[in-house]
């Protein structure tokens, strides 16, 4: 099995816990990683939502499979486009542990509320900055590009006070005595699809589609599948500060989303549950309220900006 990532030591790390799920299914699988550079791993300065285009993480490594370089391809789903590459699809979704986000601190702190007036953050998303900026609207918040090994470095220079990264990825490079806390996702929504993972493979490769659907966790799937339809229904772009969170609960389902500004002086949140079956049209339900709300306008009035 030839597994296409990128070569950083997050998406390194991540590709093994895939090699790993399948050889705990497959033994006498050979696993070879296939490293791939992206757009994203080239330019690391600019600000992702200043990019033109998408995939920036994942079209490179998609090709890989394409072309049958690959046979499959580990992403962080949230990297990839709502529209899949003709000729690829999901062939699993293993589960997901960690959707939130966390602040790494230079000094000791257990809360947004101790960090000193003014604080210099790093952020690297539109999300996670306007929801800062609405806790914390004295904060000043500045972008932040680099692999989680290069931001961490960051606040130990001094160059930031804090900065705030997926959970995921630090419990998947065992950095988690780095955190200083956890932010409660239902206060800070996390990003559609944070902390899963996607494995791609060829449409037609039904022996690779068989070996994978042993590794795929469906509520999982159900779950960033509500995020990512949220996402693709509103159409915000990558500059628009948009974030939703499901979970099940029992035979339910639990939706939070929220569209702000990139202040977050405007803020519309919006909360469903219902029955996890019928998950396609609880998004539905959640987005025409946000839409109801006023999320158009605020999504206009960012992309304008």
């Amino acid at each position: 099995m030839r597994i296409a990532t990128r070569g950083s030591s997050l998406a390194m790390a991540q590709a093994k816990l895939v090699a790993d799920a399948l050889k705990s299914c497959h033994s006498e699988l050979a696993i070879e990683m296939v490293t791939v550079t992206t757009q994203g791993d080239r330019d690391r300065i600019s600000p992702l939502w200043k990019m033109a285009g998408s995939g920036f993480f994942t079209t490179q490594v998609e090709q890989a499979v394409l072309r049958d370089q690959a046979d499959i391809a580990v992403h962080s789903y949230k990297d990839l486009p709502v529209q899949f590459s003709p000729g690829l699809v999901i062939g699993a979704i293993p589960e997901r542990k960690y959707a939130e986000d966390v602040l790494v601190a230079g000094e000791p702190i257990r809360g947004l509320c101790q960090l000193h007036r003014d604080a210099l953050v790093g952020s690297s998303s539109p999300r996670r900055t306007a929801q800062l900026k609405r806790l914390r609207p004295d904060l000043v918040v500045r972008p932040i590009r680099g692999n989680v090994e290069t931001r961490l470095a960051k606040v130990r220079n001094g160059d930031f006070d804090a900065i705030v990264l997926a959970r995921a990825g630090l419990e998947r490079l065992n950095l988690t005595p780095q955190i200083s806390f956890v932010f409660d996702p239902c206060e800070f929504i996390p990003a559609p699809a944070q902390g899963a993972l996607a494995v791609q493979c060829r449409k037609d490769d039904s022996a690779v589609k068989t070996l994978l659907a042993d590794i795929h966790h469906e509520a999982t799937a159900r779950a960033v599948g509500a995020e990512r339809r949220i996402l693709e229904q509103l159409q915000p772009g990558c500059s628009a500060p948009i974030g939703a969170l499901a979970r099940t609960d029992g035979e339910d389902l639990l939706i939070d989303a929220f569209v702000a500004d990139l202040e977050g002086k405007r803020y519309i949140r919006e909360t469903i549950k219902g029955p996890a079956a019928s998950w396609t049209e609880l998004c539905d339900v959640l987005v025409q309220r946000l839409l109801a709300a006023g999320a158009q306008a605020v999504l206009e009035s960012v992309s304008r900006s």
